[in-house]
């Protein structure tokens, strides 16, 4: 609300001045750069939330209006933008400042408007923090991460809505820019990158066909062998044996 506050958050130091927004994940670390609070004045709010764990969505509990893909977008926004400040938020003090006068206020009403007023708090720092990661990156930087973060975790079945938060675009942009920069739709190029990923674990004679399949995200080892002959013209199996046979 007023003054300088030096903060350090998650190992990284940042400078807040009025307006701004400081956001503290689950786990993350957070302290003062001297070791105390600096003068002035904030706001802040403490959401328990049921499920934190990394790639898997942020449960916020029965309280909560936003439905599941709602929360499941917000909570890839939060976890993988990992913006921890964003500056010039007066929308937020402004939901803040009127969770506060319900608070004290308590007025017919006043827990379910504070629950309301909290999908609200969300909704806006996930739209600003996708927003303020665009001013600061052009898209192939952007894609270049996100391909990393996919690499990372294939066994996850990543939908089009969590791939396009993470690079901060709507789903329809992000097709578009996808499909200009590869050439594929995204579902499309992800399961390129699937493949490309199995054709490496392939090559380690000691893992089976089966966790293979299920480490780079397939349903099955059917499904894995259906679609790699597909794109490759062989089974598993037979590049497998094809590619010992090379070595």
């Amino acid at each position: 609300m007023d003054g300088k506050f030096e903060w350090v958050i998650q190992n990284r130091h940042h400078i807040l001045y009025p307006g701004d927004l400081a956001i503290i994940l689950p786990g993350q670390t957070f302290q003062g750069e001297k070791d105390f609070m600096d003068i002035g004045t904030l706001f802040w709010i403490h959401i328990q939330v049921e499920t934190s764990a990394l790639y898997k969505p942020i449960k916020l509990g029965n309280w909560s209006g936003l439905s599941e893909s709602e929360s499941l977008v917000i909570s890839r926004v939060l976890q993988l933008n990992n913006t921890a400040v964003l500056v010039k938020m007066k929308e937020v003090f402004t939901i803040l400042q009127s969770i506060q006068n319900e608070l004290f206020q308590q007025q017919i009403g006043h827990q379910t408007r504070i629950n309301q007023l909290i999908d609200e708090l969300l909704i806006q720092i996930a739209r600003q923090s996708t927003h303020q990661n665009n001013l600061q990156r052009d898209f192939p930087q952007a894609f270049i991460k996100l391909e990393a973060t996919l690499r990372k975790n294939l066994s996850h079945q990543w939908t089009v809505e969590e791939m396009a938060a993470m690079v901060g675009l709507g789903t329809t942009a992000f097709t578009e820019k996808v499909k200009s920069y590869t050439g594929f739709a995204p579902l499309h190029y992800l399961i390129n990158i699937r493949i490309s990923e199995a054709i490496k674990l392939l090559r380690r004679i000691e893992m089976n066909v089966t966790d293979i399949a299920l480490e780079t995200g397939f349903y099955s080892s059917q499904h894995f062998s259906t679609t790699f002959k597909k794109l490759t013209g062989y089974t598993p199996g037979e590049f497998r044996k094809r590619d010992s046979l090379n070595n």
